[in-house]
């Protein structure tokens, strides 16, 4: 019986490692020591593996981005804005200098005024982007 850790090295030797998704010799997209993503893909539990990492990444450029502010901020605003990181990525989300201006402020208003004047919200994922802006509306106070 051979060796599973052998087996193993001997394959990845073949294979490589790449962490980004390339062509293989078969010219099928894949990923990783030889996953043939068009054939196999991936299962739901790594899929799941996956997604919890990516949380936990926006997560940390969440609080990167406001640094102590975002522990004053409401749960929806941070579900939110969470979506947001989620979804854009630390560059993109960061694009959105007067809305984090604003949220720093604690302005929900104006901060769910600026996450609708954008790209975002009129072209890329309106329907999102107005789920999002409800979100940050939910927090602002009713007027006296």
């Amino acid at each position: 019986m051979l060796d599973s850790q052998r087996v193993a090295q001997y394959v990845q030797g073949h294979e490589g490692l790449c962490l980004k998704p390339y062509y293989c010799t078969a010219h099928k997209l894949s990923i990783g020591i030889g996953r043939n993503l068009e054939d196999r893909g991936i299962s739901r539990e790594e899929a799941y593996f996956m997604f919890e990492n990516d949380l936990r990444l926006a997560s940390a450029d969440l609080n990167r981005t406001f640094g102590e502010d975002i522990n004053s901020f409401p749960d929806p605003v941070l579900l939110a804005f969470m979506d947001m990181m989620f979804q854009l990525g630390i560059v993109r989300f960061g694009g959105f200098k007067k809305m984090i201006k604003y949220a720093i402020a604690g302005n929900w208003k104006e901060a769910a005024r600026e996450l609708m004047d954008s790209k975002y919200a009129r072209e890329d994922c309106p329907d999102r982007a107005k789920q999002n802006r409800d979100l940050l509306l939910s927090c602002v106070p009713p007027e006296a």
